[in-house]
């Protein structure tokens, strides 16, 4: 075949493409009136199931309904009474001869008679949506109509029937006192900013014994968990709960798994507590726990990301592994406003997790002091006598506890002013729960 045989005269090729344009065209045209006339009813059903469907995520405190529009058709379509049967307006005028022919009649009759069917069942689940949004709208109401913070309540002292705990006692009142005295000087928060189901996300729940534990990591709450999942019968002892039932097996509930009538109904009634720590203590814990030891998700999520902003020139094996952050590159993450990897429970404020001038506390526990708070604790609540609070280290037992001298180590290759802005880092929390000035 010679070369000028391949190639097609322009002519050709415009006969060609009109062809089949022409030809793509009628198909087009066929198809769209087949879908037309076999779909119409299917789509205009999924209108009506679209215009009734629920509701999308909203600030609890400031309901914001999917519908709005629509609302106003639904009660119209409540309240309208429909005739049995009903010949729609447009099929009479399209065909006068409809009346005259019963075959024609009857199917326009059947189609209305499923058409009511589907309109009873469009109105019942019309129905549903609006009594759950009326119960809703309730709801709401309560929770804007709350006195926030909550108030604070006398501790239900009953079941203690000696001196034994005074001490622990008054140091408890006080630590109440203080808190709530330093809410009214200087949040001046009278409503909760945040999304409610957020403020209650670190709070666990025990019905049992009707407790709420607010999670504070790197404050003993490993421990806290064991003492919920023995209260809750999950397990006979906390001797015998593994690091990895405690926090992956997911067996305590937390207060944001809850409908808003269960989260009303238990921040109002049910024993609240959180555990604290000297900030600049949890703050050296978390570092020790999470990066000096070998880690499957710290390192690479945020050692590598550490590494590769705030370590220069560093070498092609820290920066694949993440491994080997030193606490001074880790504080320059911490301090950055511009983190390369966000914030992590385990160094997040305080204030930031549990809300406390929000959520008032019933009682309010100090790591510094863990065992006999935690004692006194289960003793106010009524726990099993021979329950006690477990004082083993959850991992890493052959390490040094984190304490004053320990930090001290830490904080000596810092500057004061990199001392003092993470002091300035962790103000409210230092403030609120009366920890003195440290190490500046």
């Amino acid at each position: 075949m010679q070369p000028s045989e391949t190639v097609m005269n322009p002519k050709q090729v415009f006969l060609s493409v009109l062809i089949f344009g022409v030809a793509g065209l009628l198909l087009f045209m066929y198809l769209q009136v087949w879908i037309e006339e076999q779909h119409t009813g299917g789509v205009e059903k999924r209108r009506e199931q679209k215009a009734t469907s629920g509701w999308e995520p909203v600030n609890y405190l400031q309901p914001v309904p999917r519908i709005n529009k629509q609302t106003n058709r639904l009660s119209e379509n409540l309240t309208t009474q429909h005739p049995k049967f009903l010949i729609p307006e447009d099929l009479r005028e399209k065909n006068e001869n409809l009346l005259l022919n019963p075959e024609k009649t009857t199917k326009v009759l059947m189609k209305t008679s499923q058409d009511q069917a589907l309109s009873k069942t469009t109105r019942s689940a019309s129905n549903k949506l609006l009594e759950k949004h009326q119960r809703d709208n309730t709801l709401f109401k309560k929770f804007s109509t709350m006195n926030w913070p909550l108030d604070i309540r006398p501790l239900n002292k009953s079941l203690i029937k000696d001196d034994t705990w005074k001490k622990t006692d008054e140091a408890q009142e006080r630590r109440r006192s203080f808190l709530q005295e330093f809410c009214k000087k200087y949040s001046g928060v009278s409503r909760p900013q945040s999304h409610l189901f957020h403020m209650v996300s670190r709070i666990y729940v025990e019905d049992k014994h009707k407790i709420l534990y607010c999670e504070v990591p790197k404050a003993g709450c490993s421990n806290w968990k064991r003492i919920l999942m023995v209260l809750n019968g999950l397990a006979p002892s906390t001797y015998n709960i593994s690091h990895d039932a405690v926090h992956y097996g997911k067996y305590l509930k937390k207060l944001d798994s809850f409908d808003l009538q269960g989260i009303y109904t238990r921040l109002n009634t049910y024993t609240k507590a959180v555990f604290v720590r000297d900030p600049m203590e949890r703050l050296v814990s978390a570092f020790r726990d999470k990066f000096e030891h070998p880690n499957s998700y710290y390192h690479p999520v945020f050692g590598k990301a550490i590494i590769k902003k705030y370590r220069p020139n560093a070498c092609k094996e820290a920066l694949i592994n993440g491994s080997g952050v030193k606490f001074k590159e880790f504080i320059h993450y911490l301090l950055d406003s511009h983190r390369p990897v966000g914030m992590d429970i385990h160094w997040e404020k305080v204030s930031k997790l549990c809300y406390p001038c929000l959520i008032n506390y019933d009682f309010v526990g100090k790591f510094e002091t863990l065992e006999e708070d935690a004692n006194y604790f289960l003793q106010l609540i009524g726990a099993p006598k021979e329950l006690k609070f477990p004082n083993f280290k959850d991992r890493h037992s052959s390490d040094e506890r984190t304490n004053v001298q320990v930090v001290r180590q830490y904080l000596k290759d810092l500057t004061r002013t990199e001392r003092q802005l993470i002091y300035d880092f962790y103000y409210l929390d230092y403030l609120m729960f009366n920890y003195t000035t440290p190490f500046l």
